[in-house]
């Protein structure tokens, strides 16, 4: 089973609680951690933003990615959030295997 990291920002820690909330209610996360109180200046729609956000990384399976980003991006208050997934390619076995056990 391919194991994957999933990176996305959030507008406040309190969102990003709730959507990882969400994601490990519906099994489709085994865990999401969440680190507050990060900035982040972009370009949108022409202006440069500097705004505070959080970050979240979860843990899940290559399978369950598309359901991810699909929930995520029906909970998230952003026109376009920041979900990315990034494949695991090693680590501690039995960690691994737990991911895979938690959302299946």
């Amino acid at each position: 089973m391919k194991i994957n990291l999933v990176y996305m920002t959030a507008g406040s820690t309190e969102e990003a609680r709730k959507i990882g909330k969400t994601l490990l209610t519906s099994k489709l996360a085994a865990c999401v951690n969440i680190i507050g109180n990060m900035n982040s200046i972009y370009i949108w729609k022409g202006e440069v933003k500097d705004d505070e956000e959080a970050i979240l990384i979860a843990k899940t399976t290559e399978s369950l990615v598309p359901a991810l980003v699909e929930k995520v991006k029906s909970i998230h208050s952003y026109d376009c959030p920041c979900i990315v997934s990034l494949p695991v390619i090693n680590g501690n076995k039995a960690f691994l295997n737990w991911i895979v056990e938690q959302v299946h």
